[in-house]
């Protein structure tokens, strides 16, 4: 075998080969969005995220220090369960804790502490006391936020985000949609701002913020370096 393919317990009849994609996907692990590195059986239609396809047997998180969170391929017991990160339903691989009973998907047990290209940094919360761009409210999911706290957005409406623009994509069904569906989602009425400042200064502040939302995008489909080579390329060739 090679060192980028593996062979999976929950694909035991293929090969499943690295590769890496700017096309959205849907992980056959953990039933969420994805993008960039993914593991893929051609034959079968079949993906899997990083995260699912190399899982952790299990592992401990900052935001629940008592917490010991095991990998299961299907949500404990029989009543819905959802991420205590993005507030989503979890119906396939989980990381669980038994004695607490908190879920987090494999991707958002696993998005970083602290997103850095260099110009833009975003901390993770659990909570904060500023709102949300996105919803405008404070409380909810799991957060980030600019080092300068005037950029927040909640882990839920990011995914939020990526259902309302990519829904066709899985459910519409079509081919002839893909290519549209495969670009960022667009940033229209995404972004509240209420800043009484100069056009210019109100401009670069939403550059930012856009900019921000894309770095959480990606890390929220599993692959924080997906799209931030893209993005920082568009921002020079407008320099």
């Amino acid at each position: 075998m090679k060192y980028n393919e593996i062979s999976h317990f929950s694909h035991p009849q293929h090969i499943l080969k690295f590769e890496y994609t700017e096309v959205p996907f849907k992980c056959d692990g953990c039933k969420e969005v994805g993008i960039g590195s993914r593991y893929r059986c051609s034959f079968c239609d079949f993906d899997l995220h990083m995260h699912c396809a190399i899982p952790s047997l299990s592992i401990s998180h900052p935001f629940y220090t008592k917490c010991s969170f095991q990998f299961l391929s299907r949500p404990p017991g029989d009543t819905p369960r959802y991420c205590n990160a993005c507030e989503k339903d979890v119906t396939g691989f989980v990381y669980h804790c038994k004695t607490c009973g908190f879920d987090l998907h494999p991707c958002c047990a696993k998005l970083p502490m602290v997103l850095d290209d260099g110009e833009v940094k975003l901390y993770l919360y659990r909570k904060v006391s500023s709102p949300c761009h996105r919803c405008g409210r404070k409380g909810r999911s799991w957060s980030y936020q600019s080092a300068c706290k005037k950029y927040n957005l909640h882990v839920a409406c990011v995914r939020e985000i990526l259902v309302e623009n990519w829904h066709e994509l899985y459910f519409g069904g079509g081919k002839g949609s893909r290519k549209l569906q495969s670009q960022i989602p667009s940033l229209k009425n995404t972004l509240q701002t209420a800043h009484k400042r100069s056009k210019g200064k109100v401009k670069k502040c939403c550059e930012m913020a856009a900019l921000a939302l894309q770095f959480i995008i990606s890390a929220v489909l599993g692959d924080p370096t997906a799209l931030i080579a893209g993005v920082i390329g568009a921002l020079m060739s407008r320099a």
